[in-house]
């Protein structure tokens, strides 16, 4: 039965409640039909995805939304059609941090096969059990998550790196043999000119991989960094930043964590100087440089060479180790070799652009770095680069990233959007964070579980409602025994380490789900 179906006896239904609502046997045929093809858990699963995706006014035309937005409208699309392959390209870009957290948890429930790629390590730990490696033209498949992947990948390197040296050894041998081979060749030398220009091939493509080099010098800081007193924003009557108040010390690195449109880039375009407070004040220090990473990206001018877009900022510029390095060396060691350098911006890839407008950031020395969104569109081996150098960076960091992985790592102290505009200062990072947060859900939780053991009969207002609440009754009761048997299925002692991950995954993911239908059921009872 086609999902059109579904749908089509779903708006039956719900038409005849509304205009012919004493026609019982209808009603009945109608909904022993929605059971029969489970239309209700198909309504429920749109509505959820939607939602939880963001993803409302459906009757407005695609041209207007904006590239989030028809982003996210098309990862409904593809979970709303439940295919046998998923197939995935970069699906974390555009969420927020919660929604993330469940588009995993829906993802991993069930038996799905997905194809993905991600530079989101969290979501690759938590989603994949296999990793394929593309390098050089060949793909490296490797069994098990993103952490696994990182050990067998040193191995691997760490013995092409012995094979590199014992080739490049033997290169030099037979390259003294080529200078001094006689000009007649016999078939045997043939076949050792062969092997020698087969050996050259491999020694240059397995040698030493470039690095990016982002150890540039950053200015000196004062005492006085930056400071924010008693500010107030607000658009269209909506308040985004409520009587906020901060000073900045040394060495501060702060994450911004709230769902997208609360407020975290009106609080950067604040800091920064490109929006004005309702009130208030934001008094930056004389000796504060400040950096700041768009997620939008600078616009550059397409028509003009690489190179010239550095020199126009700085001929010369100062490493973190005193030494002065020219506009060219420069992207050389941002990975722009000489073509690309006299190239136009214009034939840049979008990552390539996004290097290139980090550097443009650094080479004027901040000490005060705001990055929006930093990890979308670039490679894996530039972002650990990058938070190797964030990780040594002296002066304050501000950061806004879906990338938990990343926040972990840099940060220290949250900024957390939370309602009407106010913001809670956390001392911890993110993970510390929600940790705390599913403690005291849990609290919450075991007060719903009393009251769901009692579970009132209560009337519901119509049909439909009533139709509701005992499908979501009926998912609470199969959930909870589902987690039942798992827990149970733990405590075999036969049990393998891989059954015991695979199974406390499930428990989770499971457990999420459940907390969603016991908020339904609430709701659905309170009616």
């Amino acid at each position: 039965k086609s999902d059109n179906e579904q749908q089509q006896l779903i708006k039956e239904y719900e038409s005849l409640l509304e205009n012919d609502p004493e026609n019982y046997d209808q009603i009945e045929i109608i909904t022993n039909k929605i059971t029969e093809l489970e239309a209700w858990e198909y309504e429920y699963k749109i509505k959820n995805i939607l939602d939880r995706l963001d993803v409302h006014h459906l009757d407005q035309q695609i041209k207007t939304l904006s590239g989030g937005q028809k982003k996210r409208l098309a990862l409904a699309e593809l979970l709303i059609s439940d295919p046998e392959l998923f197939v995935l390209d970069e699906p974390t870009n555009h969420l927020d941090i919660e929604t993330i957290e469940w588009l995993e948890s829906f993802l991993t429930t069930g038996n799905k096969t997905i194809l993905l790629v991600t530079h989101d390590r969290y979501f690759l730990d938590n989603v994949c059990n296999e990793i394929l490696e593309i390098d050089q033209q060949k793909i490296f498949p490797y069994q098990g998550n993103y952490s696994y992947y990182l050990e067998k990948r040193a191995e691997r390197e760490a013995a092409d790196q012995v094979r590199y040296q014992k080739n490049s050894n033997l290169l030099k041998k037979e390259l003294e043999w080529m200078r001094r081979m006689p000009q007649a060749r016999s078939t045997k030398s043939k076949s050792r000119i062969d092997a020698f220009y087969d050996l050259q091939s491999r020694t240059q493509n397995n040698g030493q991989k470039e690095q990016l080099d982002l150890s540039i010098k950053s200015a000196r800081q004062g005492n006085k960094i930056l400071e924010i007193d008693h500010l107030f924003k607000s658009f269209n009557q909506t308040t985004i930043i409520n009587d906020f108040n901060y000073v900045f010390k040394k060495g501060d690195r702060i994450g911004l964590a709230g769902k997208n449109g609360t407020g975290k880039s009106t609080l950067l375009n604040l800091l920064t100087g490109e929006l004005q407070p309702d009130a208030g004040s934001i008094i930056v220090g004389e000796t504060t440089s400040i950096g700041y990473y768009r997620q939008s990206g600078l616009k550059f001018d397409d028509s003009e060479r690489v190179i010239d877009t550095i020199k126009n900022v700085a001929e010369f510029i100062t490493m973190a180790d005193g030494k002065l390095l020219s506009a060219s060396q420069l992207l050389t060691q941002f990975l722009f070799p000489p073509k690309k350098q006299h190239g136009f911006i214009s034939n840049l890839s979008g990552g390539e652009k996004k290097r290139l407008q980090l550097l443009m950031i650094l080479i004027k020395n901040p000490n005060f770095l705001i990055l929006d969104e930093p990890t979308n569109d670039l490679d894996t081996d530039t972002l650990n680069v990058l938070e190797d150098f964030l990780t040594n960076f002296s002066g304050v960091i501000i950061l806004v990233s879906h990338d938990r992985y990343l926040i972990d790592k840099l940060t220290e102290q949250l900024f957390i959007f939370t309602q009407n505009g106010h913001l809670q200062i956390y001392n911890g990072n993110y993970t510390d964070f929600r940790l705390e947060e599913v403690a005291s859900k849990q609290v919450i939780k075991n007060s719903k579980t009393e009251k769901e053991t009692a579970k009132p009969q209560v009337k519901a207002n119509n049909f439909l409602q009533e139709k509701e609440l005992l499908d979501v009754e009926k998912m609470i009761a199969t959930l909870e025994k589902s987690i039942a048997d798992l827990n149970l299925s733990l405590n075999n002692t036969s049990i393998s380490t891989e059954e015991l991950i695979d199974t406390s995954k499930t428990i989770q993911s499971q457990q999420k789900e459940l907390d969603i239908y016991l908020e339904k059921w609430l709701l659905l009872s309170e009616l």
